[in-house]
């Protein structure tokens, strides 16, 4: 073959390149995907995205540019977890992250065998099968335990410190959200023995039945009410607040949005942290890092907030020792 039929014949190859099938060529790298489960809603979660956006970028990943992520929101609906995990699965994300929910965290690691998984939810996570261990996860899932469950029994002492007359306390719970229910129920009923006082148990699951809820705690003389820490009760916080404030009923929550529009107390870790934490723990998993090998994070702190106005409006002193105690006294 003369010199210049071989060269036209490499001339035709090279020009034939760009007709080879994809897997013949080198491989661009592709960007990771996040599947991000959040119980509620987008303008419920917005403020504290921030916070998970912080420990991504301090591993090194930016949403668009080195990481994409794929937002699912149940809206306050629990029964829709499992679809929407199931979606994620399909979608075939790097990592599973669900906030804020007990629920989203069984859904997620019954629908994924092997994705990793971060969590963040509020009962003991060993207990209800999440992990091997706190320091040592084992399988495909690690997180935060906000350990809302265990600190039941401390909201319902903070508030009899306020109402130290009750002697019959409700509490308001979700039966969409059972595995956690179980887990805060336990922690209440123990408290409520230890300071001889009656639990009075009302069921609410959508913001339609707040009303009727506090009705029956009403009926049943309640004299303070613990509202649950399922963050399903929260797509409505002012509604809760707004009604405890009509049936002049003291009432103690675990999270601040409900002291944003009222609330009288609440009690339970700093949120904007522990997302960030989440964050941080994500991209670790993205840069290579086994979940099993990733100790569940435990809060060391919890921030008390009082409400002064509130209390007033209801008739009650604070305690000068419970301000003191307190991380912020809002007036």
């Amino acid at each position: 073959m003369s010199a210049t039929v071989k060269r036209r014949a490499f001339i035709t190859l090279l020009g034939g390149a760009a007709a080879w099938p994809l897997p013949a060529r080198a491989q661009q790298p592709t960007m990771p995907v996040i599947g991000f489960l959040y119980l509620t809603s987008l303008e419920l979660a917005r403020e504290n995205l921030a916070s998970f956006h912080r420990g991504l970028g301090e591993t090194g990943y930016i949403e668009g540019r080195n990481v994409a992520i794929e937002y699912r929101f149940a809206h306050g609906k629990n029964d829709q977890l499992a679809t929407l995990a199931a979606e994620l699965v399909r979608r075939q994300v790097s990592v599973i992250v669900t906030l804020e929910s007990t629920q989203g965290a069984l859904a997620a690691k019954a629908a994924a065998q092997t994705i990793p998984i971060v969590f963040m939810q509020a009962a003991d996570p060993v207990r209800i099968g999440l992990v091997d261990s706190v320091n040592r996860p084992g399988g495909n899932v690690t997180g935060i335990n906000l350990m809302a469950a265990e600190m039941a029994g401390k909201r319902l002492d903070l508030l009899l410190e306020l109402v130290p007359a009750a002697t019959s306390i409700a509490y308001l719970s979700n039966p969409t959200n059972p595995v956690f229910t179980e887990s805060e129920a336990r922690e209440l009923q123990a408290a409520a023995r230890a300071r001889a006082v009656r639990l009075l148990f009302v069921n609410t699951s959508h913001p339609s039945e707040f009303e009727s809820a506090f009705a029956e705690l009403v009926q049943q003389r309640a004299n303070a009410l613990v509202v649950s820490s399922a963050v399903s009760l929260l797509t409505d916080p002012d509604q809760i607040v707004a009604l405890a404030a009509r049936h002049a009923i003291p009432a103690i929550y675990a999270w601040r949005p409900s002291m944003a529009v009222g609330g009288l107390m609440s009690y339970a870790t700093k949120l904007p942290e522990t997302w960030r934490q989440a964050g941080v723990y994500t991209g670790r998993i993205l840069k290579g890092e086994k979940p099993a090998d990733l100790p569940v994070l435990q809060p060391t702190k919890f921030e008390l907030l009082i409400n002064l106005k509130t209390a007033k409006a209801l008739g009650l002193t604070v305690p000068l020792p419970l301000q003191v105690a307190a991380d912020e006294v809002i007036e």
